[in-house]
Formats: structure tokens, sequence, C-alpha cells
């Protein structure tokens, strides 16, 4: 399966990334690092993660890595990471990836 980032998503991991490093380079980096490897594995198990709750499509999906909610859609041949959000953050029905 093919692994496509959305724009919002690689701006939602920048964010995680720079506040992180305001406490620790460290630890910004670790969990980078964790993200991408949570992610990776989504080429070969494209449906680990569970349907979205928020949601009523069955296509969206969440795997959590730490504290975050990564949030992705799988297509017939593709993995497309839509969002990455903190576990605490109440997303109702709005969808993060298309909020401006």
């Amino acid at each position: 399966m093919k692994l496509v980032w959305t724009e919002s998503a690689i701006l939602d991991l920048e964010k995680v990334k720079d506040f992180i490093s305001r406490d620790s380079e460290y630890y910004a980096l670790a969990l980078v690092e964790k993200i991408f490897e949570a992610v990776e594995k989504l080429t070969t198990f494209p449906n680990i993660g569970r349907e979205v709750p928020e949601y009523q499509d069955k296509t969206i999906r969440e795997i959590l890595c730490s504290n975050y909610r990564i949030i992705y859609q799988v297509r017939s041949n593709e993995v497309i990471i839509l969002a990455i959000i903190h576990g605490a953050r109440e997303i109702n029905d709005k969808k993060p990836w298309e909020l401006s």
C-alpha cells in the first residue's frame, strides 16, 4: 500500500514537534520517530486502527501513539494520513484536516 501524508497532517506533526521541543528536543524527536514507525505499519496492516467514533465513515480510522491520535483514510491502494491530534482534543463531527 502506498502511504500519503496530507499537508495538514505534516503541519500537525510539525506543531507537535515544536510544542514538545520547548521542553525537550530529545523527546520531541523520539515522539516523531515513534509516530513515523506507527504510520509505516499501516502500509502492511491498514485496518489495524479502529474506526474514528466521531465520524460515520468506515474508511476513516485511527491509531494511537502516545497521547496522539493518528487519523487516516484507507483507500483501495493507499493509506492517507489526514491528521495528528492530541487525544484530549475534542473533534466532534469537525474534520481537523478540513478546517482552515
